[in-house]
């Protein structure tokens, strides 16, 4: 009797899963979207985003109605991002046992809704995330992926905002940094810079941060900074081969290409890891920079190892390549039991999935990352902290003037999630933060929160090389602890000033 009440049971079960899924399939087949409208426009879509900018909110895909995601689907020549997994935290591949099984489900939903005739339906698989870049072309397939329980997040995979914002106003609606791409060169004033041993340039804005006292305690040798940005110039030895030269020993130098220049989504090679926009060079310069013999500015880490990637053409990550070349380098990074530190003073006015995973799977292999809090013209008066400095997992940093109050630089931006704050414009002047140039023998001055970013990953990698058994979140509290405003934290400017010999104390 037991045994037969076991079968009837378990037969029970069987039916009523069956009939579950029959029911659930019923249910996707059935999702039709009636009245179909018009899709938006760019310009409309593009209005939408910068109401959530000007009303003091961050703007996520997730936020908007399946027909507005429509509409950037289709400006974004029908390719979709799907990041996928049980949960918020499923995002890891390498630790999610189910990833292939909840691909497999996804794929068989796009089928149903798409057709199975399109051989380049998935056109991309990540192998370290919970992602996959498609085809989609329906209305209704969207909406069936935004119900799908394994589904984390849908959103245009090229929308290009940046390409839509610039046209017919180029000069007024770009947003740009101030430290963003370009080959010039500037005469240093002497005003600006220190000469020391055995014949380096201090920059001014390192005395303002105690950096150079704090020398006699750490030069970050030992420790290892990627810094995810355009490459470094092939022209400018002092971050090749005379990386090691005057006062810094004992380092490498290492460069990596993850951009790929082309329209085409599906292109893979990549155009190389040289700089070709003169942004990354300068922040690999105020991070890590020789204490050379040439004359010239160096950088807070002098003695610090230097990974460097080539992941996007300029620093405002507009696009499928740059956004994917950003993703790509996190888990890299993330992947290299060396580096410690990671810096990047690039970003966007709104959440990309693929960067957001990217950067989480970073943190979680207990990356230490610091990211611009934003830099731009037209853009200042209502963007606050941008994309993904205003994660939680990462620190975010912004510039301000040398004042004896707090006063952000022009194009700087400020907002509850920045932490540190770095003097990089002088008073008088204007003058910026003395750097190599993308050419050999010259120098320039940048600014803005890109190179505050930059300065206070230096300042990291001289806290840990003093300390190498600390973990990232020791590292941290004793940068807050060492800030001007610790520990009650400001509401536009974080923690305030770091005093790095109180750091290193």
């Amino acid at each position: 009797m037991i045994k037969n009440v076991l079968k009837v049971t378990v037969l029970f079960s069987i039916f009523a899963i069956s009939c579950s899924q029959e029911e659930n399939l019923k249910s996707e087949e059935l999702i039709v979207i009636s009245n179909q409208k018009d899709p938006l426009t760019a310009r409309q879509i593009n209005d939408l985003i910068n109401s959530f900018n000007q009303n003091g909110k961050k703007f996520y895909w997730k936020d908007v109605d399946t027909h507005t995601l429509w509409s950037a689907v289709l400006q974004s020549k029908n390719l979709v991002t799907i990041g996928f997994g049980k949960n918020r935290d499923d995002f890891d591949r390498t630790k999610s046992p189910d990833a292939a099984k909840m691909q497999n489900e996804i794929i068989s939903l796009l089928k149903r809704y798409e057709g199975d005739q399109n051989d380049k339906l998935v056109f991309s698989e990540d192998a370290y995330l919970n992602l996959i870049d498609v085809v989609v072309t329906k209305q209704e397939t969207l909406e069936a992926l935004r119900r799908n329980k394994f589904v984390r997040y849908v959103e245009p995979a090229d929308y290009r905002y940046f390409s839509i914002e610039n046209q017919g106003n180029p000069e007024d609606n770009q947003m740009e940094s101030d430290s963003g791409c370009g080959y010039s060169t500037s005469t240093i004033s002497a005003s600006d810079v220190t000469t020391i041993s055995p014949n380096a340039q201090v920059p001014w804005a390192f005395y303002k941060h105690a950096i150079p006292s704090a020398w006699n305690l750490s030069t970050g040798a030992g420790v290892t900074i990627g810094v995810v940005d355009t490459g470094l110039s092939p022209q400018q030895t002092l971050m090749n081969g005379s990386f090691n030269t005057g006062q810094s020993s004992g380092r490498f130098v290492q460069k990596y290409g993850v951009y790929v220049d082309s329209i085409w989504p599906w292109s893979t090679s990549t155009d190389g890891v040289n700089d070709l926009c003169g942004h990354g060079t300068s922040m690999a310069s105020v991070a890590t920079a020789p204490r050379n013999n040439n004359g010239l500015p160096m950088g807070v880490a002098y003695n610090a190892n230097l990974v460097s990637y080539r992941a996007s053409s300029d620093v405002v990550l507009n696009g499928f390549h740059e956004q994917r070349g950003v993703q790509n380098a996190f888990t890299a990074l993330g992947n290299r039991t060396d580096v410690k530190i990671i810096s990047m003073s690039m970003g966007h006015i709104f959440s990309v999935g693929r960067i957001e995973d990217g950067v989480r799977y970073a943190n979680n292999r207990g990356k230490l990352i610091f990211c611009a809090g934003g830099t731009s013209t037209s853009f200042t008066n209502f963007v606050g902290v941008i994309f993904p400095a205003w994660m939680p997992e990462t620190v975010a940093v912004t510039g301000i003037k040398e004042a004896s109050t707090y006063q952000k630089c022009d194009v700087c931006h400020t907002g509850a999630e920045i932490d540190f704050t770095i003097m990089m414009e002088r008073s008088g002047t204007g003058n910026k933060v003395p750097v190599l140039s993308y050419y050999n023998n010259q120098a320039d001055y940048v600014g803005g929160s890109s190179v505050a970013t930059a300065t206070t990953a230096g300042i990291a990698a001289l806290v840990w090389a003093k300390n190498p058994t600390w973990t990232k979140a020791q590292v941290l509290t004793k940068m807050k602890q060492s800030s001007q405003f610790y520990p009650t934290k400001n509401s536009q400017f974080g923690h305030g000033i770091i005093n790095a010999l109180t750091a290193l104390q």
